[in-house]
């Protein structure tokens, strides 16, 4: 008699809000309108001979460039967009499920709500570490009065959408993922010491990132250790929620942060 209880619990859990919603089908296709909204507003906000990315993407389409020349950038996007097509009816087929509207909404509305709490428990936990209120103050991990905070609004909507999806697709998808594997075979650790060991280092890396470059930010200890926190928190929620709901967190993380600078 409990045979037939178990596999119903088990089915339920496979196709409970929480399991659908990592899946790809729904992952990949909740992730499309930030590609589609960032590099339409990239398209809109170019100049002749100059165009402002985030800088995660310009990282991800140089090494394209170098190997393919002028036309790596497009490569690029293709490769993004098959793999992308891949993984949704790879997992449809899977599944043989429908794509339901709803699931979406959920996504949506989980992903608003783990935005503004990344934002204030962020935010006061390094107050908390640094002893210092003024950490709050940092609008998207960077003092006020830094070069992106004095951008037009379109422009950081932007950067935001574009941080969202090429950062996690970056340092988390990439990186974590890729060092994570790295520890298990180099210092033979189980899954969670080198996931912990991949997400500190990960996160290291992600806020020294922001420092980098023609627009990046002087360094101060507190947006350093905010990033830092971030860069942890992020990581930490792709390994629970996946990539989808990490990206549009992201997103609108520093889109709360970045649009009210």
């Amino acid at each position: 008699m409990t045979a037939p209880r178990t596999g119903a619990a088990v089915a339920t859990r496979k196709t409970s809000y929480f399991s659908v919603s990592r899946a790809h089908r729904y992952s990949v296709l909740f992730a499309l309108p930030l590609l589609l909204g960032y590099e339409a507003l990239a398209a809109l906000l170019a100049q002749p001979g100059a165009e402002l990315r985030n800088g995660a993407d310009v990282l991800l389409r140089s090494a394209f460039t170098a190997v393919a020349g002028p036309r790596g950038s497009l490569i690029f996007m293709a490769l993004i967009i098959l793999l992308g097509l891949f993984f949704v009816v790879r997992d449809l087929r899977a599944s043989r499920d429908r794509i339901r509207p709803a699931v979406f909404v959920g996504m949506l509305a989980e992903s608003t709500a783990l935005a503004a709490a990344f934002g204030l428990v962020i935010g006061l936990t390094t107050a908390k570490l640094l002893g210092s209120l003024h950490s709050l103050m940092i609008q998207g991990g960077q003092a006020p009065g830094g070069a992106i905070a004095q951008m037009g609004w379109t422009t950081r909507l932007m950067l935001s959408l574009g941080a969202g999806l090429y950062e996690e697709l970056f340092f988390r998808v990439f990186l974590v993922t890729g060092l994570a594997a790295g520890a298990r075979v180099v210092l033979g650790t189980g899954k969670r010491v080198s996931g912990t060991v991949a997400a500190i280092i990960g996160a290291l890396i992600f806020s020294a990132f922001h420092y980098i470059g023609p627009y990046g930010d002087q360094f101060q200890l507190q947006s350093f250790t905010f990033r830092f926190l971030s860069g942890l928190a992020f990581s930490a929620l792709y390994l629970v929620r996946g990539f989808g709901i990490t990206a549009w967190t992201h997103a609108l993380y520093d889109s709360f942060l970045l649009l009210g600078a």
